[in-house]
């Protein structure tokens, strides 16, 4: 009677876990399918020959002293995204990547998704990039619903929780699935 009892309650757990992560993964699909393929696609920017993540180009000295004030290459990178790219784009900083070894500055802007690489010793453009890795890593995460709307990273915040939880839940009705049954076979 007491196993016929531990049995029933064994299955009665292992049909609201099913239960449970159907209705999560239903619910939720769309947006693992999204963190899927954006999570790949960043998993390769770096071996994507220049598609997802521009190289970064070198420029003509190694040595800091040779090299222009962060403001001037500033100055240059502004003018520069204002006369040759378009009028129309905001100069605001989101980040400055200094990369020395290859004696070149990054200014990344905060307000779209380009940048723009300089020779640090003369300020001649290197490269103008498309920051797609920058785009995939914003959806990624959600926060490209907050940057379309200005919103101060809620959406993010509230996405990134509902889909850590939801893995937690899935890691662990996925895992009772699995062994749940295994162990109601070996109790009979």
């Amino acid at each position: 009677m007491k196993e016929a009892t531990n049995r029933q309650s064994q299955a009665k757990i292992l049909r609201n876990f099913r239960k449970l992560h159907r209705i999560t993964g239903a619910a939720l699909f769309i947006f693992f399918f999204i963190v899927a393929i954006t999570g790949s696609l960043l998993g390769w920017k770096k071996n994507s020959s220049g598609v997802i993540m521009a190289k970064s180009y070198k420029g003509t000295s190694t040595n800091l002293k040779d090299w222009l004030s962060i403001d001037s290459l500033y100055q240059k990178a502004c003018t520069f995204l204002k006369d040759s790219v378009s009028k129309d784009l905001s100069i605001e900083i989101d980040r400055i990547d200094i990369r020395k070894e290859k004696g070149m500055v990054k200014f990344t802007f905060a307000n779209h998704f380009t940048g723009l690489q300089l020779d640090g010793s003369n300020s001649n453009i290197l490269h103008i990039e498309r920051r797609r890795a920058d785009y995939i890593e914003k959806i990624h995460d959600g926060s490209i619903i907050d940057f379309y709307l200005g919103w101060d990273g809620y959406f993010k915040l509230v996405y990134t929780t509902i889909m850590g939880i939801a893995l937690v839940v899935f890691t662990i009705t996925g895992f009772w699935l699995w062994y749940g049954p295994k162990r109601m076979r070996k109790q009979s």
